[in-house]
């Protein structure tokens, strides 16, 4: 209400203001260029609420806009800390999926020699790599750290019977029989991994070798 009483007031004014100028200028060619002056102003005048009116639907959409452009923004910005979250782990995943499967190929490699030289196997193989992209077994040496190796004693293959020997009772247990060459298995696995015997560790189930 306040908006057209003073729409109105300012037609009004302009309107008398019009009529005082129309008779203070005199009859010459100015006074139409004058006239036609004065009408533009009195149809933007007449025209000011439909202004008001678009102005205010641009403001609202410009807000609107800004609103949604930074809505989009965040989705964005969440859809790519999404994105890099799941990409990071996938890699983790595909990098213990290469690594446990070289672990496979390592137990594999070494078992049979270790069975038949120090009736002993491998249980459990960690890894401690800095550089873990792109790791293949070619590349191993240069990247790995240090490599831990678990073992245990061998069992005997299925089927087979041990022979009984003489029993022999003893007060107490020789220690050279718990003893394990862990040097000599350091070396053969150096031989067949290719793998610096001073980065493998040995270690026994239970803690000792």
């Amino acid at each position: 209400m306040d908006l057209l009483i003073e729409w109105v007031t300012q037609i009004i004014i302009f309107l008398l203001v019009a009529s005082v100028v129309d008779l203070l200028i005199p009859e010459t060619s100015l006074k139409k260029y004058i006239n036609f002056t004065v009408g533009l102003i009195l149809i933007l005048i007449f025209l000011k609420p439909v202004f008001y009116l678009f102005d205010m639907d641009i403001k609202h959409a410009i807000e609107q806009s800004m609103t949604e452009v930074e809505s989009q923004q965040n989705e964005m910005g969440e859809t790519e800390n999404l994105i890099k979250t799941q990409k990071k782990e996938i890699q983790a995943s595909q990098h213990a999926y290469i690594l446990e499967e070289m672990a496979v190929q390592l137990k594999e490699l070494a078992n049979d020699t270790l069975r038949e030289e120090y009736h002993r196997e491998i249980t459990h193989i960690d890894f401690q790599i800095s550089n873990t992209h792109d790791i293949t077994y070619e590349n191993l040496e240069e990247n790995l750290d240090k490599l831990d190796v678990t073992l245990r004693e061998a069992e005997p293959p299925e089927g087979s019977v041990d022979a009984v020997e003489d029993v022999v009772i003893m007060d107490e247990p020789s220690k050279n029989e718990a003893a394990v060459d862990v040097e000599g298995i350091k070396r053969l696995l150096e031989d067949l991994w290719k793998v610096d015997k001073d980065k493998i560790s040995i270690t026994g189930e239970g803690g000792s070798a």
